[in-house]
């Protein structure tokens, strides 16, 4: 007699495995070269503003997310610690995330941040992404996003001074971070 497996099993099953293939899409989507463009623009965009911003980027979740049903959101809190996000002096730090396998994007903003700008500010860059995304146009979404969040970075934490050379009070990496 065969052994019957819920049906739940049978999903997880096949949520790893489309999870594990999308890890395999993220260097053709994001080459080195974007990369590094996207690294430039972030760096230069925090000589406008004392914030810090991330970009993360997963092909799939990791294992135990995958097991347990977990989400982007709960994965993007989580990479937001990780990444030390939340370890900026002024709590206005901002991570950018992706998870390609679901399709989905998370902003997740320190309480800096997010006591200025309501939610609905931050499903408008949201959306934008994915209207960019469904057309394959990684770096123009990933862009416009940037360039999103930098005007707001610069409203509510402008820089007072011109920094000079590659000393512009940079409190995080500024290489986007692709997982696998």
């Amino acid at each position: 007699m065969a052994t019957q497996h819920p049906p739940s099993i049978w999903r997880g099953l096949a949520r790893l495995l489309h999870h594990r293939w999308a890890d395999g899409g993220l260097h053709q989507r994001l080459p080195p070269d974007l990369l590094q463009r996207l690294a430039q623009r972030i760096a230069a965009s925090e000589r406008r503003h004392t914030g810090q911003i991330r970009i993360c980027v997963e092909g799939g979740l990791p294992l135990s997310y995958i097991w347990r049903g977990a989400g982007a959101r709960e994965r993007a809190i989580t990479q937001f610690g990780k990444l030390r996000v939340w370890d900026t002096e002024s709590n206005n730090g901002v991570l950018i995330y992706l998870l390609l396998a679901d399709h989905a994007i998370e902003i997740v903003a320190d309480r800096g941040l997010t006591r200025h700008v309501p939610a609905a500010t931050w499903n408008a860059t949201v959306q934008h992404m994915t209207q960019a995304f469904r057309t394959e146009c990684y770096e123009d979404g990933l862009t416009q996003a940037l360039a999103e969040v930098s005007a707001l970075l610069v409203q509510y934490f402008p820089r007072d001074a011109e920094p000079s050379g590659d000393e512009h009070g940079n409190e995080l990496p500024d290489d986007p971070v692709v997982a696998l």
